[in-house]
C-alpha cells in the first residue's frame, strides 16, 4: 500500500496561526507530516509526503498527485491522510473550543475505516483531552466535501490535531509530550489500517 501524507496550507496561507502569532500552521503541519512519513518507513511501510514544497500547493494540484498515484498503482492500493491542526476563530482572539477529530468525504467510503483507525489511536494518545465525534451515521468522523477528500479516488482522512487558538490545547501542541502524541497517533493508525488491508 502507497501512504501518501499530505501537510495543509503553506507559508503563503493567510491566516493559519495562533492569536500571539507564535503558532504556524503550516509549519506544524509539515513537521509532523514529515516525522509521521520518518517513522512509517523505519517501520516498513511505503510513505511518501505528498507536498514537499513550503508553499501551499493548490487543492486541485494535490488533488492530482494523489490520483496519479491511484492511476498508477490502483486506488485500492493507496491511502491518503492530510494533517492539519484546527481553529475555532479568525487568529485575532482565544477561542474556548477544543479537542482532536478526523473528517471523511460524505457516505459510506472506504476512508471511514481509515478514520476509524485514527480515532481508535487518537482515544490511546490522548487521553484527557477531548475527541471530538460525530456519530449520525454510525462511525466516528465528520463528513465533509473538503476537496482533498472528495475528489481524490483512494481511501483518505483529514485530521485536525487539537484548536492552536485554545490557550490550552496550544501549550499541548507546542510541548515534546504534544507533538509526540500526534505523531505516534497518526503512526499507529495508519500502521492498523495498513496491516488490515495486508491480511
Amino acid at each position: 500500500m502507497k501512504i501518501l501524507i499530505d501537510p495543509g496550507h503553506g507559508c503563503n496561507t493567510p491566516g493559519k496561526r495562533s492569536p500571539d502569532g507564535r503558532f504556524l500552521e503550516y509549519r506544524f503541519n509539515r513537521d509532523i507530516a514529515a516525522e509521521v512519513v520518518k517513522q512509517l518507513n523505519y517501520a516498513g511501510y511505503d510513505a511518501t509526503i505528498l507536498v514537499t514544497e513550503e508553499y501551499d500547493v493548490s487543492l486541485r494540484a494535490r488533488v492530482e498527485r494523489v490520483n496519479t498515484w491511484c492511476r498508477q498503482l490502483g486506488k485500492r492500493n493507496v491511502c491518503l491522510v492530510s494533517i492539519h491542526a484546527n481553529a475555532a476563530g479568525n487568529g485575532s482572539q482565544w477561542m474556548n473550543a477544543r479537542g482532536w477529530s478526523c473528517y471523511t468525504s460524505r457516505g459510506q467510503t472506504a476512508g471511514d475505516r481509515l478514520a476509524s483507525c485514527l480515532y481508535e489511536a487518537a482515544e490511546l494518545y490522548l487521553p484527557g483531552h477531548k475527541i471530538r465525534k460525530d456519530y449520525s451515521d454510525g462511525d466516528p468522523d465528520f463528513e465533509a466535501d473538503f476537496t482533498i477528500l472528495s475528489r481524490t479516488l483512494c481511501a483518505a482522512a483529514l485530521t485536525e490535531s487539537l484548536f492552536y487558538d485554545n490557550a490550552e490545547d496550544l501549550r499541548f501542541l507546542e510541548s515534546y509530550t504534544g507533538r509526540q502524541a500526534i505523531i505516534d497517533l497518526h503512526v499507529r493508525g495508519i500502521i492498523d489500517y495498513a496491516n488490515e488491508f495486508y491480511k
